[in-house]
């Protein structure tokens, strides 16, 4: 099932500018995989002096775990998720220096290794779509909801 850029605003905290994602071409309870272009704008939120580096595809992995933590939450079309934070990432390859210089949409991959309703470890690849090509890979905890269990001490409420 493919879902366009305005279904990706509506179900995740980042909208505007910020939203990274162009659609999201499949997923399912374990994996997703989304298509964009936005790295080739002039007016990029995260180019900094003109040039998107590499590691500003870490924005674009997170942003892919975010929708599918709202798909596989069941969150689809109740609005926006809650804030959520990457709390760390693990063996993160950098395979180029920058994303503005690819002429090739962007595919971000992302895979659950393991989670729960409050947080996940995923595994996470961005690619270029042709020539296809390994731009960034690594892995990410996740925790969903972080507004909601900052105000319940850690406790997640039911």
């Amino acid at each position: 099932m493919r879902l366009d850029r305005t279904w990706i605003e509506q179900n995740i905290p980042h909208h505007g500018r910020m939203c990274l994602l162009d659609e999201v071409m499949e997923w399912d309870a374990q994996h997703i995989r989304c298509r964009s272009g936005t790295h080739r704008l002039p007016d990029h939120p995260l180019r900094s002096q003109g040039r998107l580096g590499i590691a500003c595809g870490i924005e674009y992995a997170a942003q892919a775990m975010a929708v599918h933590g709202a798909l596989a939450a069941g969150k689809v079309g109740k609005g926006r998720s809650e804030v959520g934070f990457l709390a760390g990432l693990r063996d993160v390859r950098l395979h180029v220096l920058r994303l503005d210089d690819i002429e090739a949409d962007l595919i971000c991959e992302a895979l659950l290794v393991a989670g729960d309703h409050g947080s996940a470890l995923y595994e996470f690849a961005l690619w270029s779509e042709a020539p296809m090509q390994r731009l960034l890979s690594g892995r990410a905890t996740v925790v969903f909801d972080a507004h909601e269990r900052l105000n319940t001490g850690g406790r997640t409420k039911r």
